[in-house]
């Protein structure tokens, strides 16, 4: 039987000279935080005082001991690296076992019989990358850093959110495993459902030792009890389950996700009189159904459909990036609590950016519990990358390990080549610079999508985001297949997004600084300001601050001198923009069948564009998500004479609802009023314009426009014009606080009853105390209503600190 011993303990890393205790899995820059040599390159402005780690060889030792007994002594021992950041020379014993040139593959040697000193010699990535590029040649890519040239987490090169922390380590898990005779060397599960009925094709890989070399080996497995059993043949096997009428997994919203227990058994059948021996197994959880990626021609042009278990669905998404620039500190439960955060949005789909990490398999089991899809980028993101040796044969060999790795996972539903180099090598003049070298398109028109043929016939493939589908269409064209938009977060107003309808949109966000807590930790002592030293240097975007203060000055006056009255409008802004982008694109489905929001988290604390910022705070662009990824969303739209009305039902049953219009003075005078009673059938829209009577005038500064479904609780908003020209009366209200329950602050409610029209009223909750959260965002009130609003954890909870922490839209 195949036994594994951890390698977690007794790991050294040399530091001019000395040793230092190392953490495994880990990197560099966390075991130098831990020995106090480097500062927290999170705070302040000390990202820059660490660059030097980045740029120098570092070396991990320890002893391998010899096997000490019988039980021990295998027929072959194997040292095996889940991960490695990213050039390394192993040896052992002042012998070489290997060298390594990729963070996203595992490494397996055989030290049968071997033991002593251990040396994993890291050497800088920036001269691996250099070395590598002396041999391409240059390629064009969108930032100063080489990480084309090696296959290391791109980000941690630096990117327009994330710090330039340049990592080394064994990221992932080491072991020693001890085997005889032969071992599971891959498994593949080709999981599909026809006529409702579900099928496990397992493809089995052997390897034996030179001992196993002639032994009858067989294989069995058993899923939602049935049982299947074959010979094994050379060294592979094919085992096919056929199970009757499983429940199938589903994406949250549209029904259950049960998972199946899959176990392959490899045994060697004895001789006449003796026993069979049992040598190694394989395990994961399984889930019935059947995606299919809808891209068929229309009369608008292309479509980017899932159509999961039969049902199209639109998608609704968040990009991720890796959730720390050090992704060895990124535990099983901050995937939960991260992801879970996504669910609870209402998120139904997650696509992991090529610009990170493959994710630890405990990322993709959390998202197959929760029916959050995954599409999963291959890692290559916004640069020109060289299909030579040494690369090709890396690549390659890097798509081969993580498709079968994480092939098995249901919740995974979409191979995805690239991010933007598609794109790149049409519009960012890469084309003409390159004259003819390789850029990476072998990889993904040709290379990725024949491994992903081979390995997982079960998934869809397409070559990048964004991609039209062939080279018969510009890359970015929102008619056909899937498109980024961000000419309006760098350029426009977020009311231009409302200008087309692309059919699928997969990247498009707006920034905002993060959590005023999160800031005070990260900038301590600092006088913040938008532009005081830690706040730009925790900007990363190209004129961040520039298109921040724009994207409020074309909306509110910009706040001089006044940090925190330009972090609650920036904030404002950030979740109006990306509500306003998803409403209108919901409300055309199924011409658009989906939004991919930039992004979900962070990885540092950093003004960028995620609803959930470096410290795991909810900004209010959280709460938004979560009322406009809702099953039922009601939206005003802007329309050619009069507005529209779009009430749109992503739920399984018909929405019957009770519509009240309201045309309102701002005093809140009823102009005029009508009742709609409507029925949306389940995953239908339903548009009409608003009747005259009821629309104010375009350039009405006194009126605005409200819809209540009032038995479900939703409203929508219409101010036909700015907000710094609309005349708002001074906002006028009163606040009561429950008494706190619980202990350290526990919960209290507080209630906000408006005396006038209240717009975008928003509790801070972090300012009653860093710990503090509150259970919702941004609500606008009529005169004589109230919002209740529930914080957990806050220290401060007296009226004058409550009412310190609501902030709303102001008179110009």
């Amino acid at each position: 039987m195949k036994e594994a011993v951890q390698l977690t303990e007794g790991w050294s890393l040399d530091h001019d000279g000395s040793s230092l205790s190392a953490q495994v899995p880990g990197c560099v820059h966390t075991d130098l935080l831990t020995a106090g040599l480097i500062p927290d390159p999170y705070l302040g402005l000390n990202e820059s005082e660490v660059a030097w780690v980045g740029r120098r060889a570092w070396t991990y030792s320890r002893n391998l001991e010899p096997a000490q007994t019988a039980a021990e002594r295998h027929e072959r021992t194997d040292l095996v690296f889940d991960g490695l950041d990213t050039a390394a020379v192993i040896t052992l014993d002042g012998h070489e076992l290997g060298r390594t040139r990729n963070m996203h593959r595992r490494y397996r040697f055989d030290v049968t019989d071997r033991h002593g000193p251990l040396h994993v010699e890291f050497a800088s990535a920036y001269e691996e990358a250099e070395a590598v590029r002396a041999l391409t040649g240059e390629r064009p890519n969108v930032y100063p850093e080489p990480f084309q040239y090696i296959r290391k987490m791109a980000c941690s090169f630096g990117w327009d959110w994330g710090p330039t922390l340049v990592t080394a380590g064994m990221w992932r898990p080491v072991r020693l495993e001890r085997w005889s005779t032969a071992r599971l060397a891959e498994v593949r599960p080709l999981v599909t459902v026809h006529d409702g009925a579900g099928r496990v094709e397992l493809r089995i890989d052997i390897e034996r030792t030179g001992q196993g070399a002639d032994r009858h080996l067989e294989v069995s497995a058993q899923v939602g009890g049935v049982q299947a059993h074959g010979t094994v043949v050379g060294d592979s096997a094919l085992l096919i389950l056929d199970v009757p009428d499983p429940d199938l997994w589903w994406p949250r919203g549209y029904g259950e996700q049960p998972l199946y227990d899959l176990e392959v058994t490899l045994v060697s059948r004895g001789t006449e009189g003796t026993e069979s021996r049992h040598l190694d197994s394989w395990s994961r959880r399984i889930g019935f159904r059947d995606v299919v990626l809808d891209r068929s021609a229309d009369e608008h042009g292309t479509g980017f459909i899932f159509v999961v278990n039969g049902v199209p669905v639109f998608a609704r998404g968040v990009n991720w990036i890796p959730d720390d620039v050090f992704p060895s500190r990124i535990t099983p439960d901050r995937y939960r609590t991260r992801l879970r955060q996504a669910a609870e949005a209402g998120i139904d789909l997650v696509r992991i950016w090529g610009g990170g990490i493959y994710e630890d398999d405990a990322f993709y089991d959390v998202c197959d519990e929760l029916g959050l899809m995954v599409w999963q980028d291959f890692l290559f993101a916004c640069a020109a990358y060289p299909e030579e040796q040494p690369l090709r044969g890396e690549v390659e060999a890097e798509a081969r390990d993580n498709v079968v790795r994480l092939m098995p996972h249901p919740s995974l539903v979409l191979w995805n080549g690239n991010n933007e180099n598609l794109w790149g090598f049409r519009d960012w003049d890469w084309e003409p610079a390159l004259a003819g070298d390789s850029w990476g398109g072998g990889y993904y028109l040709d290379l990725l999508p024949r491994l992903v043929a081979e390995l997982d016939p079960t998934r869809s493939y397409t070559a990048g985001s964004p991609w039209s589908g062939s080279w018969d269409h510009h890359p970015n064209d929102p008619a056909h297949g899937t498109h980024h938009s961000w000419e309006v977060w760098n350029r426009r107003d977020y009311a231009e997004y409302r200008d087309s309808v692309p059919r699928f949109v997969a990247e498009f966000g707006w920034q905002a600084p993060p959590a005023l807590a999160t800031l005070r930790r990260a900038l301590p002592g600092e006088r913040l300001a938008p532009d005081s030293p830690g706040m730009l240097h925790h900007q990363k975007a190209e004129d961040g601050n520039g298109k921040l203060n724009r994207g409020v000055a074309r909306h509110f006056r910009l706040p001089e001198d006044d940090f925190d009255r330009w972090h609650y409008l920036t904030q404002v802004v950030q979740a109006r923009a990306v509500a306003a982008g998803i409403e209108h694109w919901r409300s055309h489905w199924p011409v658009c069948a989906g939004t991919v929001v930039w992004q979900l988290n962070d990885c540092w604390p950093v003004s960028s564009w995620a609803a959930v910022d470096g410290d795991g705070r909810l900004k209010p662009l959280y709460h938004e998500l979560r009322r406009v990824y809702a099953d039922r969303l009601l939206t005003l739209q802007p329309g050619a004479d009069c507005p529209v009305l779009a009430v749109v039902n992503q739920s399984a049953e018909p929405w019957h609802a009770t519509v009240t219009l309201r045309r309102m003075r701002a005093d809140g005078t009823v102009v005029a009023e009508r009742q709609l009673d409507l029925t949306v059938p389940a995953r239908q829209v339903y548009r009409q314009t608003v009747p005259g009577e009821l629309a104010p005038d375009a350039l009405a500064t006194k009126e605005f426009l409200v819809a209540d479904a009032d038995a479900d609780g939703l409203r929508a908003v219409h101010f036909p014009v700015a907000d710094k020209d609309f005349a708002y009366p001074a906002p006028h209200y009163d606040v009561a606080v429950g008494t706190p329950v619980g202990s350290g602050g526990g919960s209290v409610e507080i209630v906000v009853t408006a005396h006038t029209l209240v717009r975008d009223l928003l509790l801070q909750a972090d300012r009653l105390g860093p710990d503090a959260v509150c259970d919702s965002g941004l609500h606008t009130l009529l005169p004589g209503e109230q919002v209740r609003l529930r914080v957990n954890n806050a220290a401060e909870t007296g009226a004058n600190a409550v009412r310190a922490a609501l902030f709303c839209v102001e008179p110009a």
